[in-house]
């Protein structure tokens, strides 16, 4: 079956480039992508549980909340306690890291992201 990743950026470039590096895995049925612009219409969906995911691959500054926010609410939900998540940021001070690791995201890839650092990393989380 294959694995959901929801991305979540407000930039539309990033998650077209996103979409395009991931093409290959979505055409083969590896995985199913969806990307939200807006992390509160993502919040929203992912706690009335009528969205989920295998990977949340999230943005932090982007003006609705911010996407180390959206993570911490995240892992307070059993649910999503041990779902990996992903920062793909231009954000890479070790303090910021260092938030990251203390909220329990997965793993954190600097932008601009060349296709094969986000699928290595998107495969190595996943066990692909």
């Amino acid at each position: 079956m294959a694995k959901k990743i929801i991305l979540v950026d407000d930039s539309k470039t990033i998650l077209a480039t996103a979409e395009m590096a991931l093409e290959e895995l979505v055409s083969a049925g590896t995985i199913t992508l969806k990307t939200y612009i807006n992390p509160d219409e993502l919040r929203d969906a992912l706690l009335s549980g009528s969205e989920d995911f295998d990977l949340l691959i999230s943005d932090i500054n982007m003006p609705q909340l911010n996407g180390l926010d959206l993570a911490r609410e995240l892992k307070q939900h059993a649910s999503f306690k041990t779902k990996p998540i992903l920062i793909l940021t231009t954000e890479s001070s070790a303090q910021m890291k260092a938030q990251g690791k203390e909220i329990g995201v997965t793993g954190w890839l600097v932008k601009p992201f060349s296709d094969e650092k986000l699928v290595k990393a998107m495969k190595m989380v996943l066990g692909l």
